[in-house]
Order: structure tokens, then sequence, then C-alpha cells
């Protein structure tokens, strides 16, 4: 989930559209301690997110549409590298007919940034399995989008890479 097109600016109108409030972190009262509890709010966050990815991952290798369902964003929409549009609907239809089964789908290389009530998780992910009796096996860049909501963090928008060429 790749593209470059979406940039920082469409990824904090996205978090506005949420209804994603930027509000500066808390400050102290002590002036060197300033900076030492948003760094931590920002470990914090990046650790949380990072943890909803890996777990949506998972649901997604078991076909688990309750736990995809409940961290995705109503609005959810996915790009893929070929320009297929999926929406959190599609998505959790595909889990629960099943007719894809993952062997693996595990990602390496995870990176996780925030801006504020904005996060994006940039991972290189692992597939093989079957699709309707098809067997893949491939591997390919995603971006996954995050917004902190009232109700926690919220995967909104996802692109991935076109599956990487095989070989070293």
């Amino acid at each position: 989930m790749t593209s470059r097109a979406f940039g920082l600016s469409g990824l904090l109108a996205l978090a506005a559209a949420h209804g994603a409030a930027q509000e500066p972190p808390s400050s102290s009262s002590h002036a060197g301690d300033e900076k030492a509890p948003a760094a931590r709010v920002q470990v914090e966050d990046q650790r949380a997110v990072a943890a909803l990815d890996t777990e949506y991952q998972a649901a997604v290798k078991e076909n688990d549409a309750v736990t995809m369902a409940r961290i995705l964003a109503d609005d959810f929409v996915l790009v893929t590298g070929r320009g297929k549009v999926s929406t959190k609907a599609d998505l959790l239809a595909e889990a629960r007919a099943g007719k894809v089964r993952f062997e693996h789908q595990e990602d390496t290389q995870q990176t996780v940034r925030v801006w504020g009530d904005t996060a994006v998780v940039t991972a290189l992910l692992w597939e093989k399995g079957t699709a309707d009796g098809k067997p893949f096996d491939y591997r390919l860049w995603f971006s996954d989008t995050y917004v902190r909501t009232p109700g926690g963090w919220r995967y909104v928008f996802g692109q991935a890479s076109l599956p990487l060429p095989s070989g070293p």
C-alpha cells in the first residue's frame, strides 16, 4: 500500500474527516520535561498501532471477520497495486466466505510513524496460501493508515504494492 500520491496532507485531511482533533501534548510544569511526556506518548502510540496492525494481519490469516470488523473503520478503503478497490464490507465478506486460505500472512520490517491522531504502518508482507483452490506465494509492500477515534485506533486506509519479483 505504497502510493506516494496520498501524501501527509491527505492523511491529515483524512484524520480531520474522522473527527480526530489535533491537540498539543500536555505540558509539564518543569521546563526540561516538556519533551519527555510527548515522546512517551509517541512511543506508546507507535506500540499500540503496531500491535493493532499485527492483530489485524493475524485476523486476516485466520479469516476472523469479527476481529477485522472491530479494527476496520466503517468507511475503510483498500487499494491494491493492480488498482482494485475494496471496502470494509468487501473484506469481511471475503473472510466469511473463506475462499482464501493462508499458510503465511506475516509482515516484517514494520515501521510505524505517528503524526498526532494519524499513524501509518509500512511493512513487507509475505502471503502464501490458496485462493479459490489456486496457490499463491508472494511478497509486497503495504502502508496501512490508522486514525485515533473516540473508540480507539481504527484502520481507515490501506494501499498495497504489486507483488515483488521473486528471487534474491
